[in-house]
Order: C-alpha cells, then sequence, then structure tokens
C-alpha cells in the first residue's frame, strides 16, 4: 500500500461532501453490487484528532491497494485492484463470481485535514485510513482607522 500526493482532480465518480449525512449515491446502489467494479463501502468518523476512513477489503492484499492525497484540492483517493486468478492448465471452472476486483472512491477532505500526515494500515481485510486534524486559522476582525 502507497500513499502518494496527486497533483489534479478528477471527475466526482463517488464523491461524499463533508458535512453531508449521505453519499452522492443511496447505499443501496452502492454495497452489494456484484459487478467486476465493486462498490466498496466506506465508513468516515471523525474525532477529536482526526478524520478515520474504514473500509472492509477482504481478500485484497496491502499491495493491491492505493491511497492518495491530492493537497491542493484536498481530495482523498483510495483505489484497488485484485486480477482474476491465472487459468491453470486441466483445471475447469464451474462458477466464477470473484475473478477480480476494481474500485476507486474519493472523498472532499475538510478544511482541517492535515493532508501531509495522512496514515494508511490494513489488516485483517480492513483498510483503515487516518487523516490527522489541524486547527484552522481564523480570520481575524481588525478595526481600521478612518483618518481625515
Amino acid at each position: 500500500m502507497t500513499i502518494i500526493r496527486r497533483g489534479n482532480v478528477f471527475d466526482s465518480l463517488g464523491e461524499f461532501h463533508f458535512g453531508s449525512n449521505s453519499l452522492s449515491h443511496p447505499r443501496s446502489s452502492i454495497c452489494g453490487k456484484i459487478s467486476n467494479f465493486a462498490e466498496v463501502c466506506f465508513d468516515w468518523k471523525e474525532t477529536s484528532e482526526a478524520h478515520v476512513f474504514k473500509a472492509d477489503l477482504p481478500g485484497l492484499k496491502k499491495e493491491e491497494v492505493k491511497v492518495e492525497v491530492e493537497e491542493q484540492g484536498r481530495w482523498l483517493w483510495i483505489s484497488g485492484e485484485k486480477k482474476r486468478e491465472t487459468e491453470e492448465k486441466g483445471i475447469i471452472w464451474h462458477h466464477m463470481e470473484r475473478s477480480s476486483v476494481n474500485f476507486q472512491r474519493h472523498f472532499r477532505l475538510p478544511e482541517n485535514a492535515k493532508v501531509d500526515g495522512v496514515r494508511a494500515a490494513m489488516e485483517n481485510g480492513v483498510l483503515t485510513v487516518t487523516v490527522p486534524k489541524e486547527e484552522v486559522k481564523k480570520v481575524g476582525v481588525m478595526s481600521i482607522e478612518i483618518s481625515g
């Protein structure tokens, strides 16, 4: 698993806006879909120290998952790909549903996300991405004396 900083913003497929209570697609259309392009379900929680993203990725190795941060637009991109098992001579397949998995999701990070401190870990098929929070500097109001 690698963490990469991106320089460009792509389309808004699977976008989650901070502060929204729902994904851009109804949950029922995201989870449980059978296709080569899997719609992986994510949880996003905020603690006092960080934003924490979790996804169940059974059968994927950490080398098959990519976590990227696009610093300018404050986007977190998470993708993965599991290749189809190679056919072996003399083997007859009767049914195959788990042939390959591809997914890509991205999330717009809030202003308090510290993008240079993102960490990712994968344990027992669960990906956890932690984005630390930093204090957002509030714009102060300064009185200006009018001369004349």
